[in-house]
């Protein structure tokens, strides 16, 4: 099972929201999860960003692989996947 970390489009036309959310690869966008890790509202200004950095960071170590934007969101807010020793 492979999975990612991505986003789970909610809201409406023209004002929309996402969570951040861990799903296997093959189920569809806005279909099953595994755990919802956050939640990004890019209408706000600067955009709302919530994500549980210890299960993200506890994801990427078990080998989930974020999206692009999840990626970039991520990057932002200096999440990085746990040096094991």
């Amino acid at each position: 099972m492979s999975v990612v970390i991505r986003l789970k489009r909610l809201g409406t036309k023209r004002i929309p929201h996402s969570r951040i959310v861990v799903a296997d690869r093959r189920f569809p966008r806005d279909g099953r999860i595994i755990e919802e890790i956050g939640y990004y509202d890019p209408s706000k200004n600067p955009p709302l960003v919530n994500v549980k950095q210890d299960r993200a960071e506890y994801w990427l170590s078990v080998g989930a692989q974020p999206s692009e934007t999840v990626a970039s969101i991520f990057k932002k807010l200096a999440i990085r996947k746990p040096i094991q020793a």
